[in-house]
């Protein structure tokens, strides 16, 4: 089976600029989404789950800076790319404390943005819990994406679809906080019917009830205040870091 293109999500207020990049980088194998405005913007990437955004530093009502800066406090880690028609050292010092990735001044020639694009995606993309297909071990667990089972020693542990999905959105993601709309779209259940925050609490609930000791005092699964969960990051033998979460 071919694999699907890498999704990036594109939002400028320019429809010429925005067809151009979008029939540029299809051309290079990716699947552009277009946007004119940072409306919805966390709507957007829930749904789609982009790999990478490029966003217009001057938008209609609001700032690309500041709408960075708010999916940067609300936990979302996607790489984000800031456009602007200003190429001064202090819009580029704005751009990058607000958690932009890279910065990138207009004009400027497609293959920059590509280049800088893929730059960006190779720095994003180092290790996780999960290598491709291969098993991951944490504490007395082996989780097995490719067989889709969770074994403690030699006796596996039941878990519905949703629930299987996920634990490998966490594990996939280990170390990093996930909102519940971002879980809501990694962890897609097609037979589960329609999902909501309360059912990503429910699973998350059951999974702790599975894997932890105390599910009152979580070690793997955590809860990260005002964001939504995290799986603890993984050490070379399988245990949870020593790092401390905000909140378990």
């Amino acid at each position: 089976m071919e694999k699907p293109a890498t999704k990036l999500l594109v939002v400028d207020d320019d429809p010429a600029l925005r067809q151009l990049l979008a029939d540029y980088l299809n051309k290079q194998g990716y699947d552009t989404l277009l946007a004119p405005d940072a409306t919805d913007l966390e709507a957007r990437i829930a749904r789609y789950s982009p790999a990478l955004l490029v966003l217009d530093r001057m938008l209609p009502g609001g700032d690309g800076a500041d709408a960075c800066r708010r999916l940067r406090e609300r936990g979302e880690d996607l790489p984000v790319i800031l456009l602007t028609a200003r190429d001064e050292t202090v819009d580029r010092i704005i751009g990058l404390e607000a958690g932009a990735d890279d910065y990138l001044g207009k004009p400027f020639d497609p293959r920059e943005l590509l280049a800088r694009i893929e730059a960006v995606l190779r720095r994003k993309s180092g290790p996780s819990a999960l290598t491709k297909d291969a098993p991951v071990a944490f504490g007395p667990f082996v989780f097995d994406p490719k067989a889709r089972t969770l074994h403690r020693g030699t006796e596996q542990v039941r878990l519905t679809g949703g629930e299987f999905n996920l634990l490998e959105a966490l594990l996939r993601n280990a170390g990093k906080p996930l909102s519940r709309e971002r879980l809501l779209a990694l962890a897609r259940d097609d037979e589960a019917g329609e999902r909501n925050d309360r059912a990503i609490d429910i699973a998350i609930l059951r999974l702790r009830r599975a894997i932890e000791d105390d599910p009152k005092q979580p070690k793997w699964i955590q809860t990260v205040w005002g964001i939504g969960y995290r799986f603890a990051p993984l050490t070379s033998n399988g245990d949870a870091a020593s790092a401390t979460p905000p909140h378990s």
